[in-house]
């Protein structure tokens, strides 16, 4: 298949087939001219925009779009700009070891109190307290797909019991559906949010969720701000613990009240983005770009064209 393809980085357009011609669009002020050809179009990656912006906004001005190609693993929030003759593709797996490293950095912080002595070693204060442990700890990791299953290849090096949980039950492979979770919930020490956000899972953890927690239990949210209930983690006061990756409103208000809750630890939507992710995103484009020159079924298709 030939075709123009428009794409982030320039290790692609290098390494692309011959039969495509590709051009580089890094996201910021959109071409203003020659998009009436372009049929492949990979968004360009930023991990903590909100919204629509002009990446999204070029989607309006590509008459041949045939394929559009995301390198986050969430689509949620693209799948309404996308025409329907098109094809929506995700970067499924890309992440993986990013947000794991990341959520087990969180779970790791917050159990050793680490926040606590980098205060300490910048006051030059020596003072020690009994810490909570990792080892031994029941860790619920509800989301259980490819970055939940690499979170918990993290986990159990470290003595931990973990418990899988996703949308549906999975017995086969030891998986418990979402309608198990308030039965899971009171034997938890960490609960690991990975999930999508979807009309099923906005607001999944709230109030009651909440209250089924021991005191002092920890919540993790490394998947979407919204899954989690603000309001109902400001409303703990500090009796459960939260480590949160992602929040909701987002990018979080500098006067929100989250920023001073006891007990919340807080990282600006990083999880994803490490050092692993580029040359892995990169080396996924070119493979993409390939298949889509020879006519091949494509990666990570979330949405055929139809």
């Amino acid at each position: 298949m030939g075709g123009r393809a428009l794409v982030q980085w320039e290790q692609n357009r290098n390494n692309a087939p011959s039969s495509l011609h590709v051009d580089v669009y890094a996201g910021g002020s959109a071409p203003a001219t020659g998009l009436e050809d372009v049929a492949f179009y990979q968004v360009p990656y930023a991990p903590s925009t909100q919204g629509v912006d002009e990446r999204y906004d070029l989607l309006s001005r590509l008459p041949s779009l045939e394929v559009v190609q995301l390198v986050s693993a969430g689509y949620e929030h693209v799948l309404p700009l996308v025409p329907d003759h098109v094809t929506l593709c995700n970067g499924r797996g890309l992440h993986d070891a990013s947000t794991a490293e990341h959520a087990l950095g969180l779970i790791l912080a917050a159990q050793r109190d680490l926040p606590r002595w980098a205060v300490d070693q910048k006051e030059h204060r020596w003072g020690s307290v009994p810490l909570r442990s990792l080892a031994d700890s029941r860790v619920l990791i509800v989301g259980y797909g490819s970055i939940g299953q690499a979170i918990e290849r993290r986990l159990v090096p470290f003595e931990t019991d973990v418990v899988r949980v996703a949308g549906r039950a999975r017995p086969d492979e030891g998986v418990h559906g979402i309608d198990e979770l308030h039965g899971l919930l009171p034997d938890a020490d960490i609960v690991v949010l990975v999930t999508p956000l979807t009309e099923h899972t906005r607001g999944l953890f709230g109030a009651a969720e909440f209250a089924l927690l021991s005191d002092d239990a920890l919540v993790v949210n490394v998947g979407r701000g919204p899954v989690l209930d603000t309001e109902a983690l400001l409303a703990q006061n500090g009796r459960v613990r939260a480590a949160l990756d992602v929040t909701d409103p987002e990018p979080l208000p500098v006067e929100h009240p989250l920023w001073d809750q006891p007990g919340v630890y807080l990282t600006p939507h990083v999880a994803g983005g490490s050092a692993a992710f580029y040359p892995r995103a990169r080396a996924f484009i070119d493979d993409q770009l390939a298949r889509w020159a020879a006519g091949a079924p494509l990666a990570n298709v979330v949405r055929p064209g139809r």
